[in-house]
């Protein structure tokens, strides 16, 4: 038997045939362990990315069409084997979505509208399993108390209200040299909410990976500013941390993420994109993830319905060059 096959494979139509065949993984079938070796090479890494629900003015926390945009460079332009599933609108009704995932991403809302609200157990159930986790934006923040110390424990720390800051500056923006994440990413310049002065575990664990200095004439606007941002400025500050838990998995904090436009700037999204995959446990290439440069028709894609809908340009140098802010007063929700 063994020995015909051998000379059908050796025939001119038996090479079209095994040809045709390979492209299945049919043929690797045929020989001892071939299934194994076909199911190694198709297996895909599952990450499920959830995108928050409707939030800010146009432009602004466009979570989906954000989570979108990176899904699509990483399972359609990335040529890598993963496979990231977008849940939109918050935690999924459906669970199973999150059976075999390696990595949730969490891009939303925080505090009071975090997904993760009422639904704590089921994510600590899967990162004690090693399942990464890594939030961006808003995403990082929830109250100081039972809800801070899950967060310092799952991605190394989080934005504490009062306590952390949240003005609108431009960072030139530095990379922690040999760090997976930073691969391809020689360093940029955004304008972002680029929160900082984080609350980290004491002792700190995290890296941090990307960090930029605050200066009165970078900031271009005052949202909750605090005594930490004050005396942040002219300090190097995190704006992206990671972290190696304990239980095997991964952790990561990204605090940008506020202007959708930011996806557009080719080094901010490959860098959100090594994030992911690092998150996952994915090897990073060595030049970091390859996408395509997105357009200003696909960053009007996908947009949630606002009360006043905004076109959205891509970035500019008008975008890095605003004018500084006037300083303000203390001020964060809840203060007296």
């Amino acid at each position: 038997m063994k020995t015909r096959f051998i000379r059908f494979l050796a025939s001119p139509r038996g090479i079209a045939v095994a040809a045709a065949l390979a492209l299945a993984g049919v043929v690797l079938g045929l020989v001892p362990g071939g299934e194994k070796i076909f199911a190694a090479a198709s297996e895909k890494t599952r990450i499920v990315l959830i995108a928050g629900k409707k939030s800010h003015p146009s432009g602004q926390h466009e979570f989906n069409a954000g989570a979108i945009l990176l899904a699509r460079a990483l399972n359609e332009q990335s040529g890598l084997p993963v496979e990231v599933k977008v849940v939109h609108d918050g935690w999924p009704e459906d669970e199973s979505v999150f059976d075999g995932a390696r990595a949730v991403v969490v891009y939303s809302d925080g505090n009071a509208g975090h997904p993760v609200n009422g639904h704590e157990a089921k994510l600590e159930e899967m990162l004690a399993k090693g399942v990464g986790l890594m939030c961006m934006h808003y995403a990082v923040e929830v109250p100081a108390g039972e809800a801070g110390e899950r967060f310092k424990r799952w991605i190394g720390g989080h934005y504490e209200s009062g306590y952390s800051t949240n003005p609108h500056w431009t960072a030139e923006v530095e990379i922690k040299e040999g760090h997976p994440i930073g691969r391809g990413v020689p360093g940029f310049s955004a304008n972002d909410e680029w929160y900082y002065n984080m609350r980290f575990a004491d002792p700190k664990v995290a890296e941090d990976i990307l960090t930029g200095v605050p200066k009165r004439e970078n900031i271009n606007r005052y949202i909750h500013w605090t005594p930490g941002g004050e005396k942040g400025l002219g300090q190097r500050q995190t704006m992206l941390w990671a972290v190696e838990r304990s239980d095997g998995g991964r952790g990561v904090g990204f605090t940008g993420g506020h202007w959708h436009r930011n996806w557009a700037v080719d080094d901010f999204r490959r860098l959100a994109l090594n994030a992911i995959l690092w998150t996952a446990r994915v090897e990073v290439p060595e030049d970091g993830v390859v996408s395509e440069a997105v357009t200003e028709a696909q960053l009007n894609e996908n947009l949630d319905p606002k009360d006043k809908m905004e076109h959205i340009s891509l970035p500019s140098e008008a975008d890095l060059t605003q004018p500084a802010a006037e300083p303000v007063e203390f001020r964060w929700p809840g203060k007296k």
